[in-house]
């Protein structure tokens, strides 16, 4: 089986922590992908519009660059991506007339079917490894480590293509289970954390990010885990304004989840990169032991 990576537009820059801590441990777990040639931006939302098809050609063309590849799945790390992917994906398979239209309007590429699988970094660690190989992997757990799992809107919405049922947070609770964290439940995992409304807002005027940061909180939280680059903008990089602004009472600091299954499986710290996190969660993470093992 050939798996292609898509990286996305994010995570070369303002997201690396997010990309280097995942092809490390994917390294660590002896997974195999390859990052795609020619990729390009995914649109980073899906079109509601039915007639929309324009904006399906750039996901579809990142699609057929699978395809020539040679490649069974395409993997991303970004729910947004993801999303918009997968669904550009079921459109390419079920949809005969905009298949055929699509196609067509990309007269130079490969004509595409659907043949590739899309899925998300989570599906791949638990089909490809396994949460009992992923535990036996794991040089550092994570004792005493209290994660919110944050899914946001896009990794369960919809339902055809979500990576499990909404309202179950049932992978990333299996991960941290099998490195050791205990996952803690809030009513606000798969809230909006503002998404691109943050643009017109004040700084710490969120306050979509302020309910699911005060939520993570109130269920005993020390950290929040995200995979959404836009997510852990808005949740973790305005704390210090919502706080300033009475919008929360306490900070919970924010990163992604590959950095700690990296952290876990005894990455090299280079590798995760937190020093693009806030530094409360430096702070916290050492005060949790769990950069012994750097």
């Amino acid at each position: 089986m050939k798996i292609s990576y898509y990286p996305g537009c994010t995570l070369k820059y303002k997201a690396k922590n997010l990309e280097t801590s995942a092809l490390a441990s994917l390294a660590a777990l002896g997974i195999d992908v390859e990052e795609m040639d020619r990729w390009n931006c995914c649109g980073a939302v899906y079109s509601l519009a039915h007639d929309d098809l324009i904006h399906m050609v750039g996901p579809a063309r990142n699609l057929i660059r699978a395809k020539e590849q040679g490649a069974d799945k395409i993997v991303t790390l970004c729910s947004m991506c993801y999303n918009t992917l997968a669904r550009v994906n079921q459109l390419m398979k079920n949809d005969v007339e905009k298949r055929d239209t699509i196609n067509r309007f990309m007269d130079e590429e490969i004509d595409y079917f659907g043949e590739v699988e899309v899925v998300h970094y989570l599906t791949l660690i638990k089909e490809e490894v396994g949460w009992k190989a992923l535990r036996e992997k794991v040089q550092k757990p994570l004792e005493g480590l209290k994660v919110a799992s944050y899914y946001g809107c896009t990794l369960q919405r919809p339902q055809e293509v979500g990576i499990e049922q909404l309202g179950s947070f049932a992978l990333m609770r299996e991960m941290f289970d099998a490195i050791g964290a205990e996952t803690i439940a809030f009513n606000a995992a798969d809230s909006c954390c503002g998404s691109y409304q943050v643009i017109c807002e004040e700084p710490g005027d969120n306050r979509a990010a302020a309910k699911v940061i005060s939520s993570a909180a109130a269920g005993g939280a020390d950290v929040m885990a995200t995979s959404c680059p836009l997510c852990e903008f808005n949740l973790g990089k305005q704390q210090d304004e919502l706080i300033a602004k009475g919008n929360i009472t306490r900070q919970v600091p924010t990163l992604y989840f590959t950095q700690l299954l990296a952290m876990a499986l005894g990455v090299d710290a280079a590798e995760y990169h937190l020093e693009l996190n806030d530094s409360s969660v430096q702070e916290l993470l050492k005060t949790k032991n769990c950069l012994a093992a750097v």
